[in-house]
């Protein structure tokens, strides 16, 4: 129960972050609602953002899949003093 009751109080102290009817209206379609504070300010904005979120989607890729299938096989790979039980 009190885990409940922390995560509605939780919930409920995240409604003030969405975007007061006055920031609405200063953002483009696909922040609205989202964000405070005033739109992109230039043409730029917009592709910078798409651009390193892009970069950091690779990246994230990448990261999980060499954690999960290394592909090392390699007898003398430092994995293997790790996966070895012999010390």
């Amino acid at each position: 129960m009190r885990k409940l009751l922390f995560l509605l109080l939780a919930l409920v102290a995240v409604l003030p972050a969405w975007a007061c009817p006055a920031c609405q209206k200063q953002q483009p379609a696909i922040l609205k609602g989202i964000t405070h504070g005033t739109g992109p300010q230039s043409a730029w904005d917009m592709p910078i953002i798409i651009a390193s979120a892009l970069i950091v989607l690779v990246t994230l890729v990448y990261a999980v899949k060499f954690l999960f299938w290394p592909k090392e096989a390699g007898e003398q790979h430092i994995k293997r003093s790790i996966l070895d039980n012999t010390f």
